[in-house]
Formats: structure tokens, C-alpha cells, sequence
């Protein structure tokens, strides 16, 4: 059997894709715990999320089943919104802060790697595979958390831009989306199984993640010419 064709990704990218998940993951469901319990919930505390050990934060079959067919989770972090001096407005907060951390990672990421190349850093190190790796390990890590922050971002459970959509809309409204949730997340299912509907909605995305990878790293490496 073919391993290639077994898993979602090549062999040689998949070390490079598990550590950026591992880390991806690790700080979007801390970045969720930090702010609640900053906000006077300490349901994430009790259970010991706000913290940046990744063993805290990863379901197994989730990741699993990310490598395989190319979606996955990690354990959703317990937010009890009735703590909250401002639920509406804290919950917000609270629900972007996991999309904001990716793309804060993502940001970074970029501003290292595009300082390495466009210094010339890169070209003192002669062992090909070496920059081989670099590369492949900066593209798949600034790449997947731009497409992460975008994609959690997706007004439908269960991804935060749903639970910010919650908060932001009059009450009334919200109890309305509440009755059809489960309808939501049957939307959602066909979106990640269907290739036509990935083509419509999922690959969009990760062109428009594409592009703010690009732009960010050209503008970066022409601050140095």
C-alpha cells in the first residue's frame, strides 16, 4: 500500500504539517481559555486548558482523521458565558480570540521567513535539504494558519465565527439560530464532504490565504531591497 495515498498529505510534508497543527491548535484553544478566565470564567481553569501543553488541548481522532481526510478539530474549550461582567461583548472577544491567534502566528511566521530570505540569510546555509526544509516548514506553517483564522471565521457551528455571529446579533435573532443550530452543522458537514461545495466555499478561502501569504511576504522582502 501506498502511504502517499493513504494520508491526506505527502510523507515528506507531514512532519512539517503535524508541528504546525500542534502548535496552531495549542495557541487557538489556549488563546479561548486565556481570555475567559481573564474575563472571570474559570471553566477553562478548573480543567487545566489555559495552558500551552498541546496533550491538554488535542483529541486524538480529531488529528487523525485532519491527516487523513483533511479536516479535524481539537478539544473545543468550555466557555460559561453567564460569568461574564459583559456576556455579549466578552463573548466576542473570547470567540475571536483563537481565530486572531492563527493569524497572529501566520503573521509572524511570514515576517521571520521573508527576513531570511529577503536579507540573504538563507544563502549561507549550503545543505539543500536543509533550505528545503525551511521552506516547506515556513510555507505549510504561515499558509495553514491564514486559511485557519479565515476558515474559523465561517458563520456556522461549530466554528467561532458562528458564536461571534451569536453575541453580535439582537437577541431575538439569536434564539432564532439556536432553533436551527442542527440544521447549521448539517450545512457545515456537507460543505467539508461534498467536493462541489469545497470548490464554492473551502477553496476560495484558501486561495484568498494564499494571497495574504504572498502579499504580506513580498511587501517583507522588498523592505530590504
Amino acid at each position: 500500500m501506498d502511504l502517499n495515498s493513504f494520508f491526506r498529505y505527502p510523507l515528506d510534508q507531514l512532519p512539517f504539517f503535524l508541528l504546525t497543527i500542534l502548535i496552531a491548535f495549542t495557541v487557538h484553544e489556549f488563546s479561548h481559555a486565556y481570555f475567559a478566565n481573564k474575563f472571570g470564567d474559570p471553566t477553562a481553569k478548573l480543567l487545566g486548558r489555559v495552558t500551552l501543553n498541546p496533550v491538554v488541548h488535542f483529541d486524538l481522532f480529531g488529528v487523525l482523521l485532519l491527516v487523513i481526510a483533511g479536516f479535524g478539530w481539537a478539544r473545543p474549550v468550555p466557555v460559561n458565558r453567564a460569568n461574564f461582567d459583559k456576556p455579549r461583548l466578552m463573548g466576542v472577544i473570547v470567540s475571536a480570540a483563537g481565530p486572531l491567534s492563527n493569524l497572529l502566528l501566520a503573521i509572524i511566521g511570514t515576517i521571520i521567513y521573508a527576513s531570511l530570505v529577503g536579507s540573504g540569510a538563507l544563502g549561507g546555509i549550503e545543505n539543500e535539504r536543509l533550505l528545503t526544509a525551511i521552506s516547506m516548514f515556513f510555507s505549510i506553517f504561515n499558509l495553514t494558519n491564514f486559511f485557519l483564522f479565515l476558515f474559523n471565521l465561517i458563520p456556522l457551528p461549530p466554528l467561532d465565527g458562528y458564536r461571534i455571529l451569536e453575541d453580535i446579533l439582537p437577541p431575538s435573532i439569536s434564539r432564532k439560530l439556536q432553533g436551527v443550530e442542527q440544521w447549521s452543522i448539517f450545512i457545515f458537514l456537507l460543505i467539508l464532504v461534498i467536493p462541489p461545495l469545497q470548490n464554492a466555499t473551502i477553496q476560495p478561502l484558501y486561495q484568498f490565504a494564499q494571497n495574504m501569504y504572498v502579499d504580506l511576504a513580498r511587501i517583507i522582502i522588498g523592505l530590504y531591497r
